[in-house]
């Protein structure tokens, strides 16, 4: 993960349907280490999307290039 893990740390509240709490609990799994893991894994997803959203015209023109030109160095392929 890249998110910072080690520095300080705050206290807050989420609300978590009841069946899924008590399960959790009865297996022992740590509520604020599964939150962060989850959590860093969304805000992941959404930087990624949102890359993905900001280079898009990039990558359109990119595409537009190689179907009207090929690939820059198609004449070295040797597969």
């Amino acid at each position: 993960m890249t998110q910072e893990t080690a520095g300080v740390r705050q206290r807050t509240n989420v609300t978590l349907p009841e069946a899924l709490l008590r399960e959790a609990r009865q297996l022992n799994i740590n509520l604020s280490q599964a939150c962060e893991r989850g959590l860093a894994a969304a805000v992941l997803e959404m930087k990624a999307a949102q890359w993905r959203q900001d280079n898009q015209a990039a990558m359109d023109a990119w595409n537009a290039h190689v179907e009207e030109k090929g690939l820059p160095l198609a004449e070295y392929r040797q597969f």
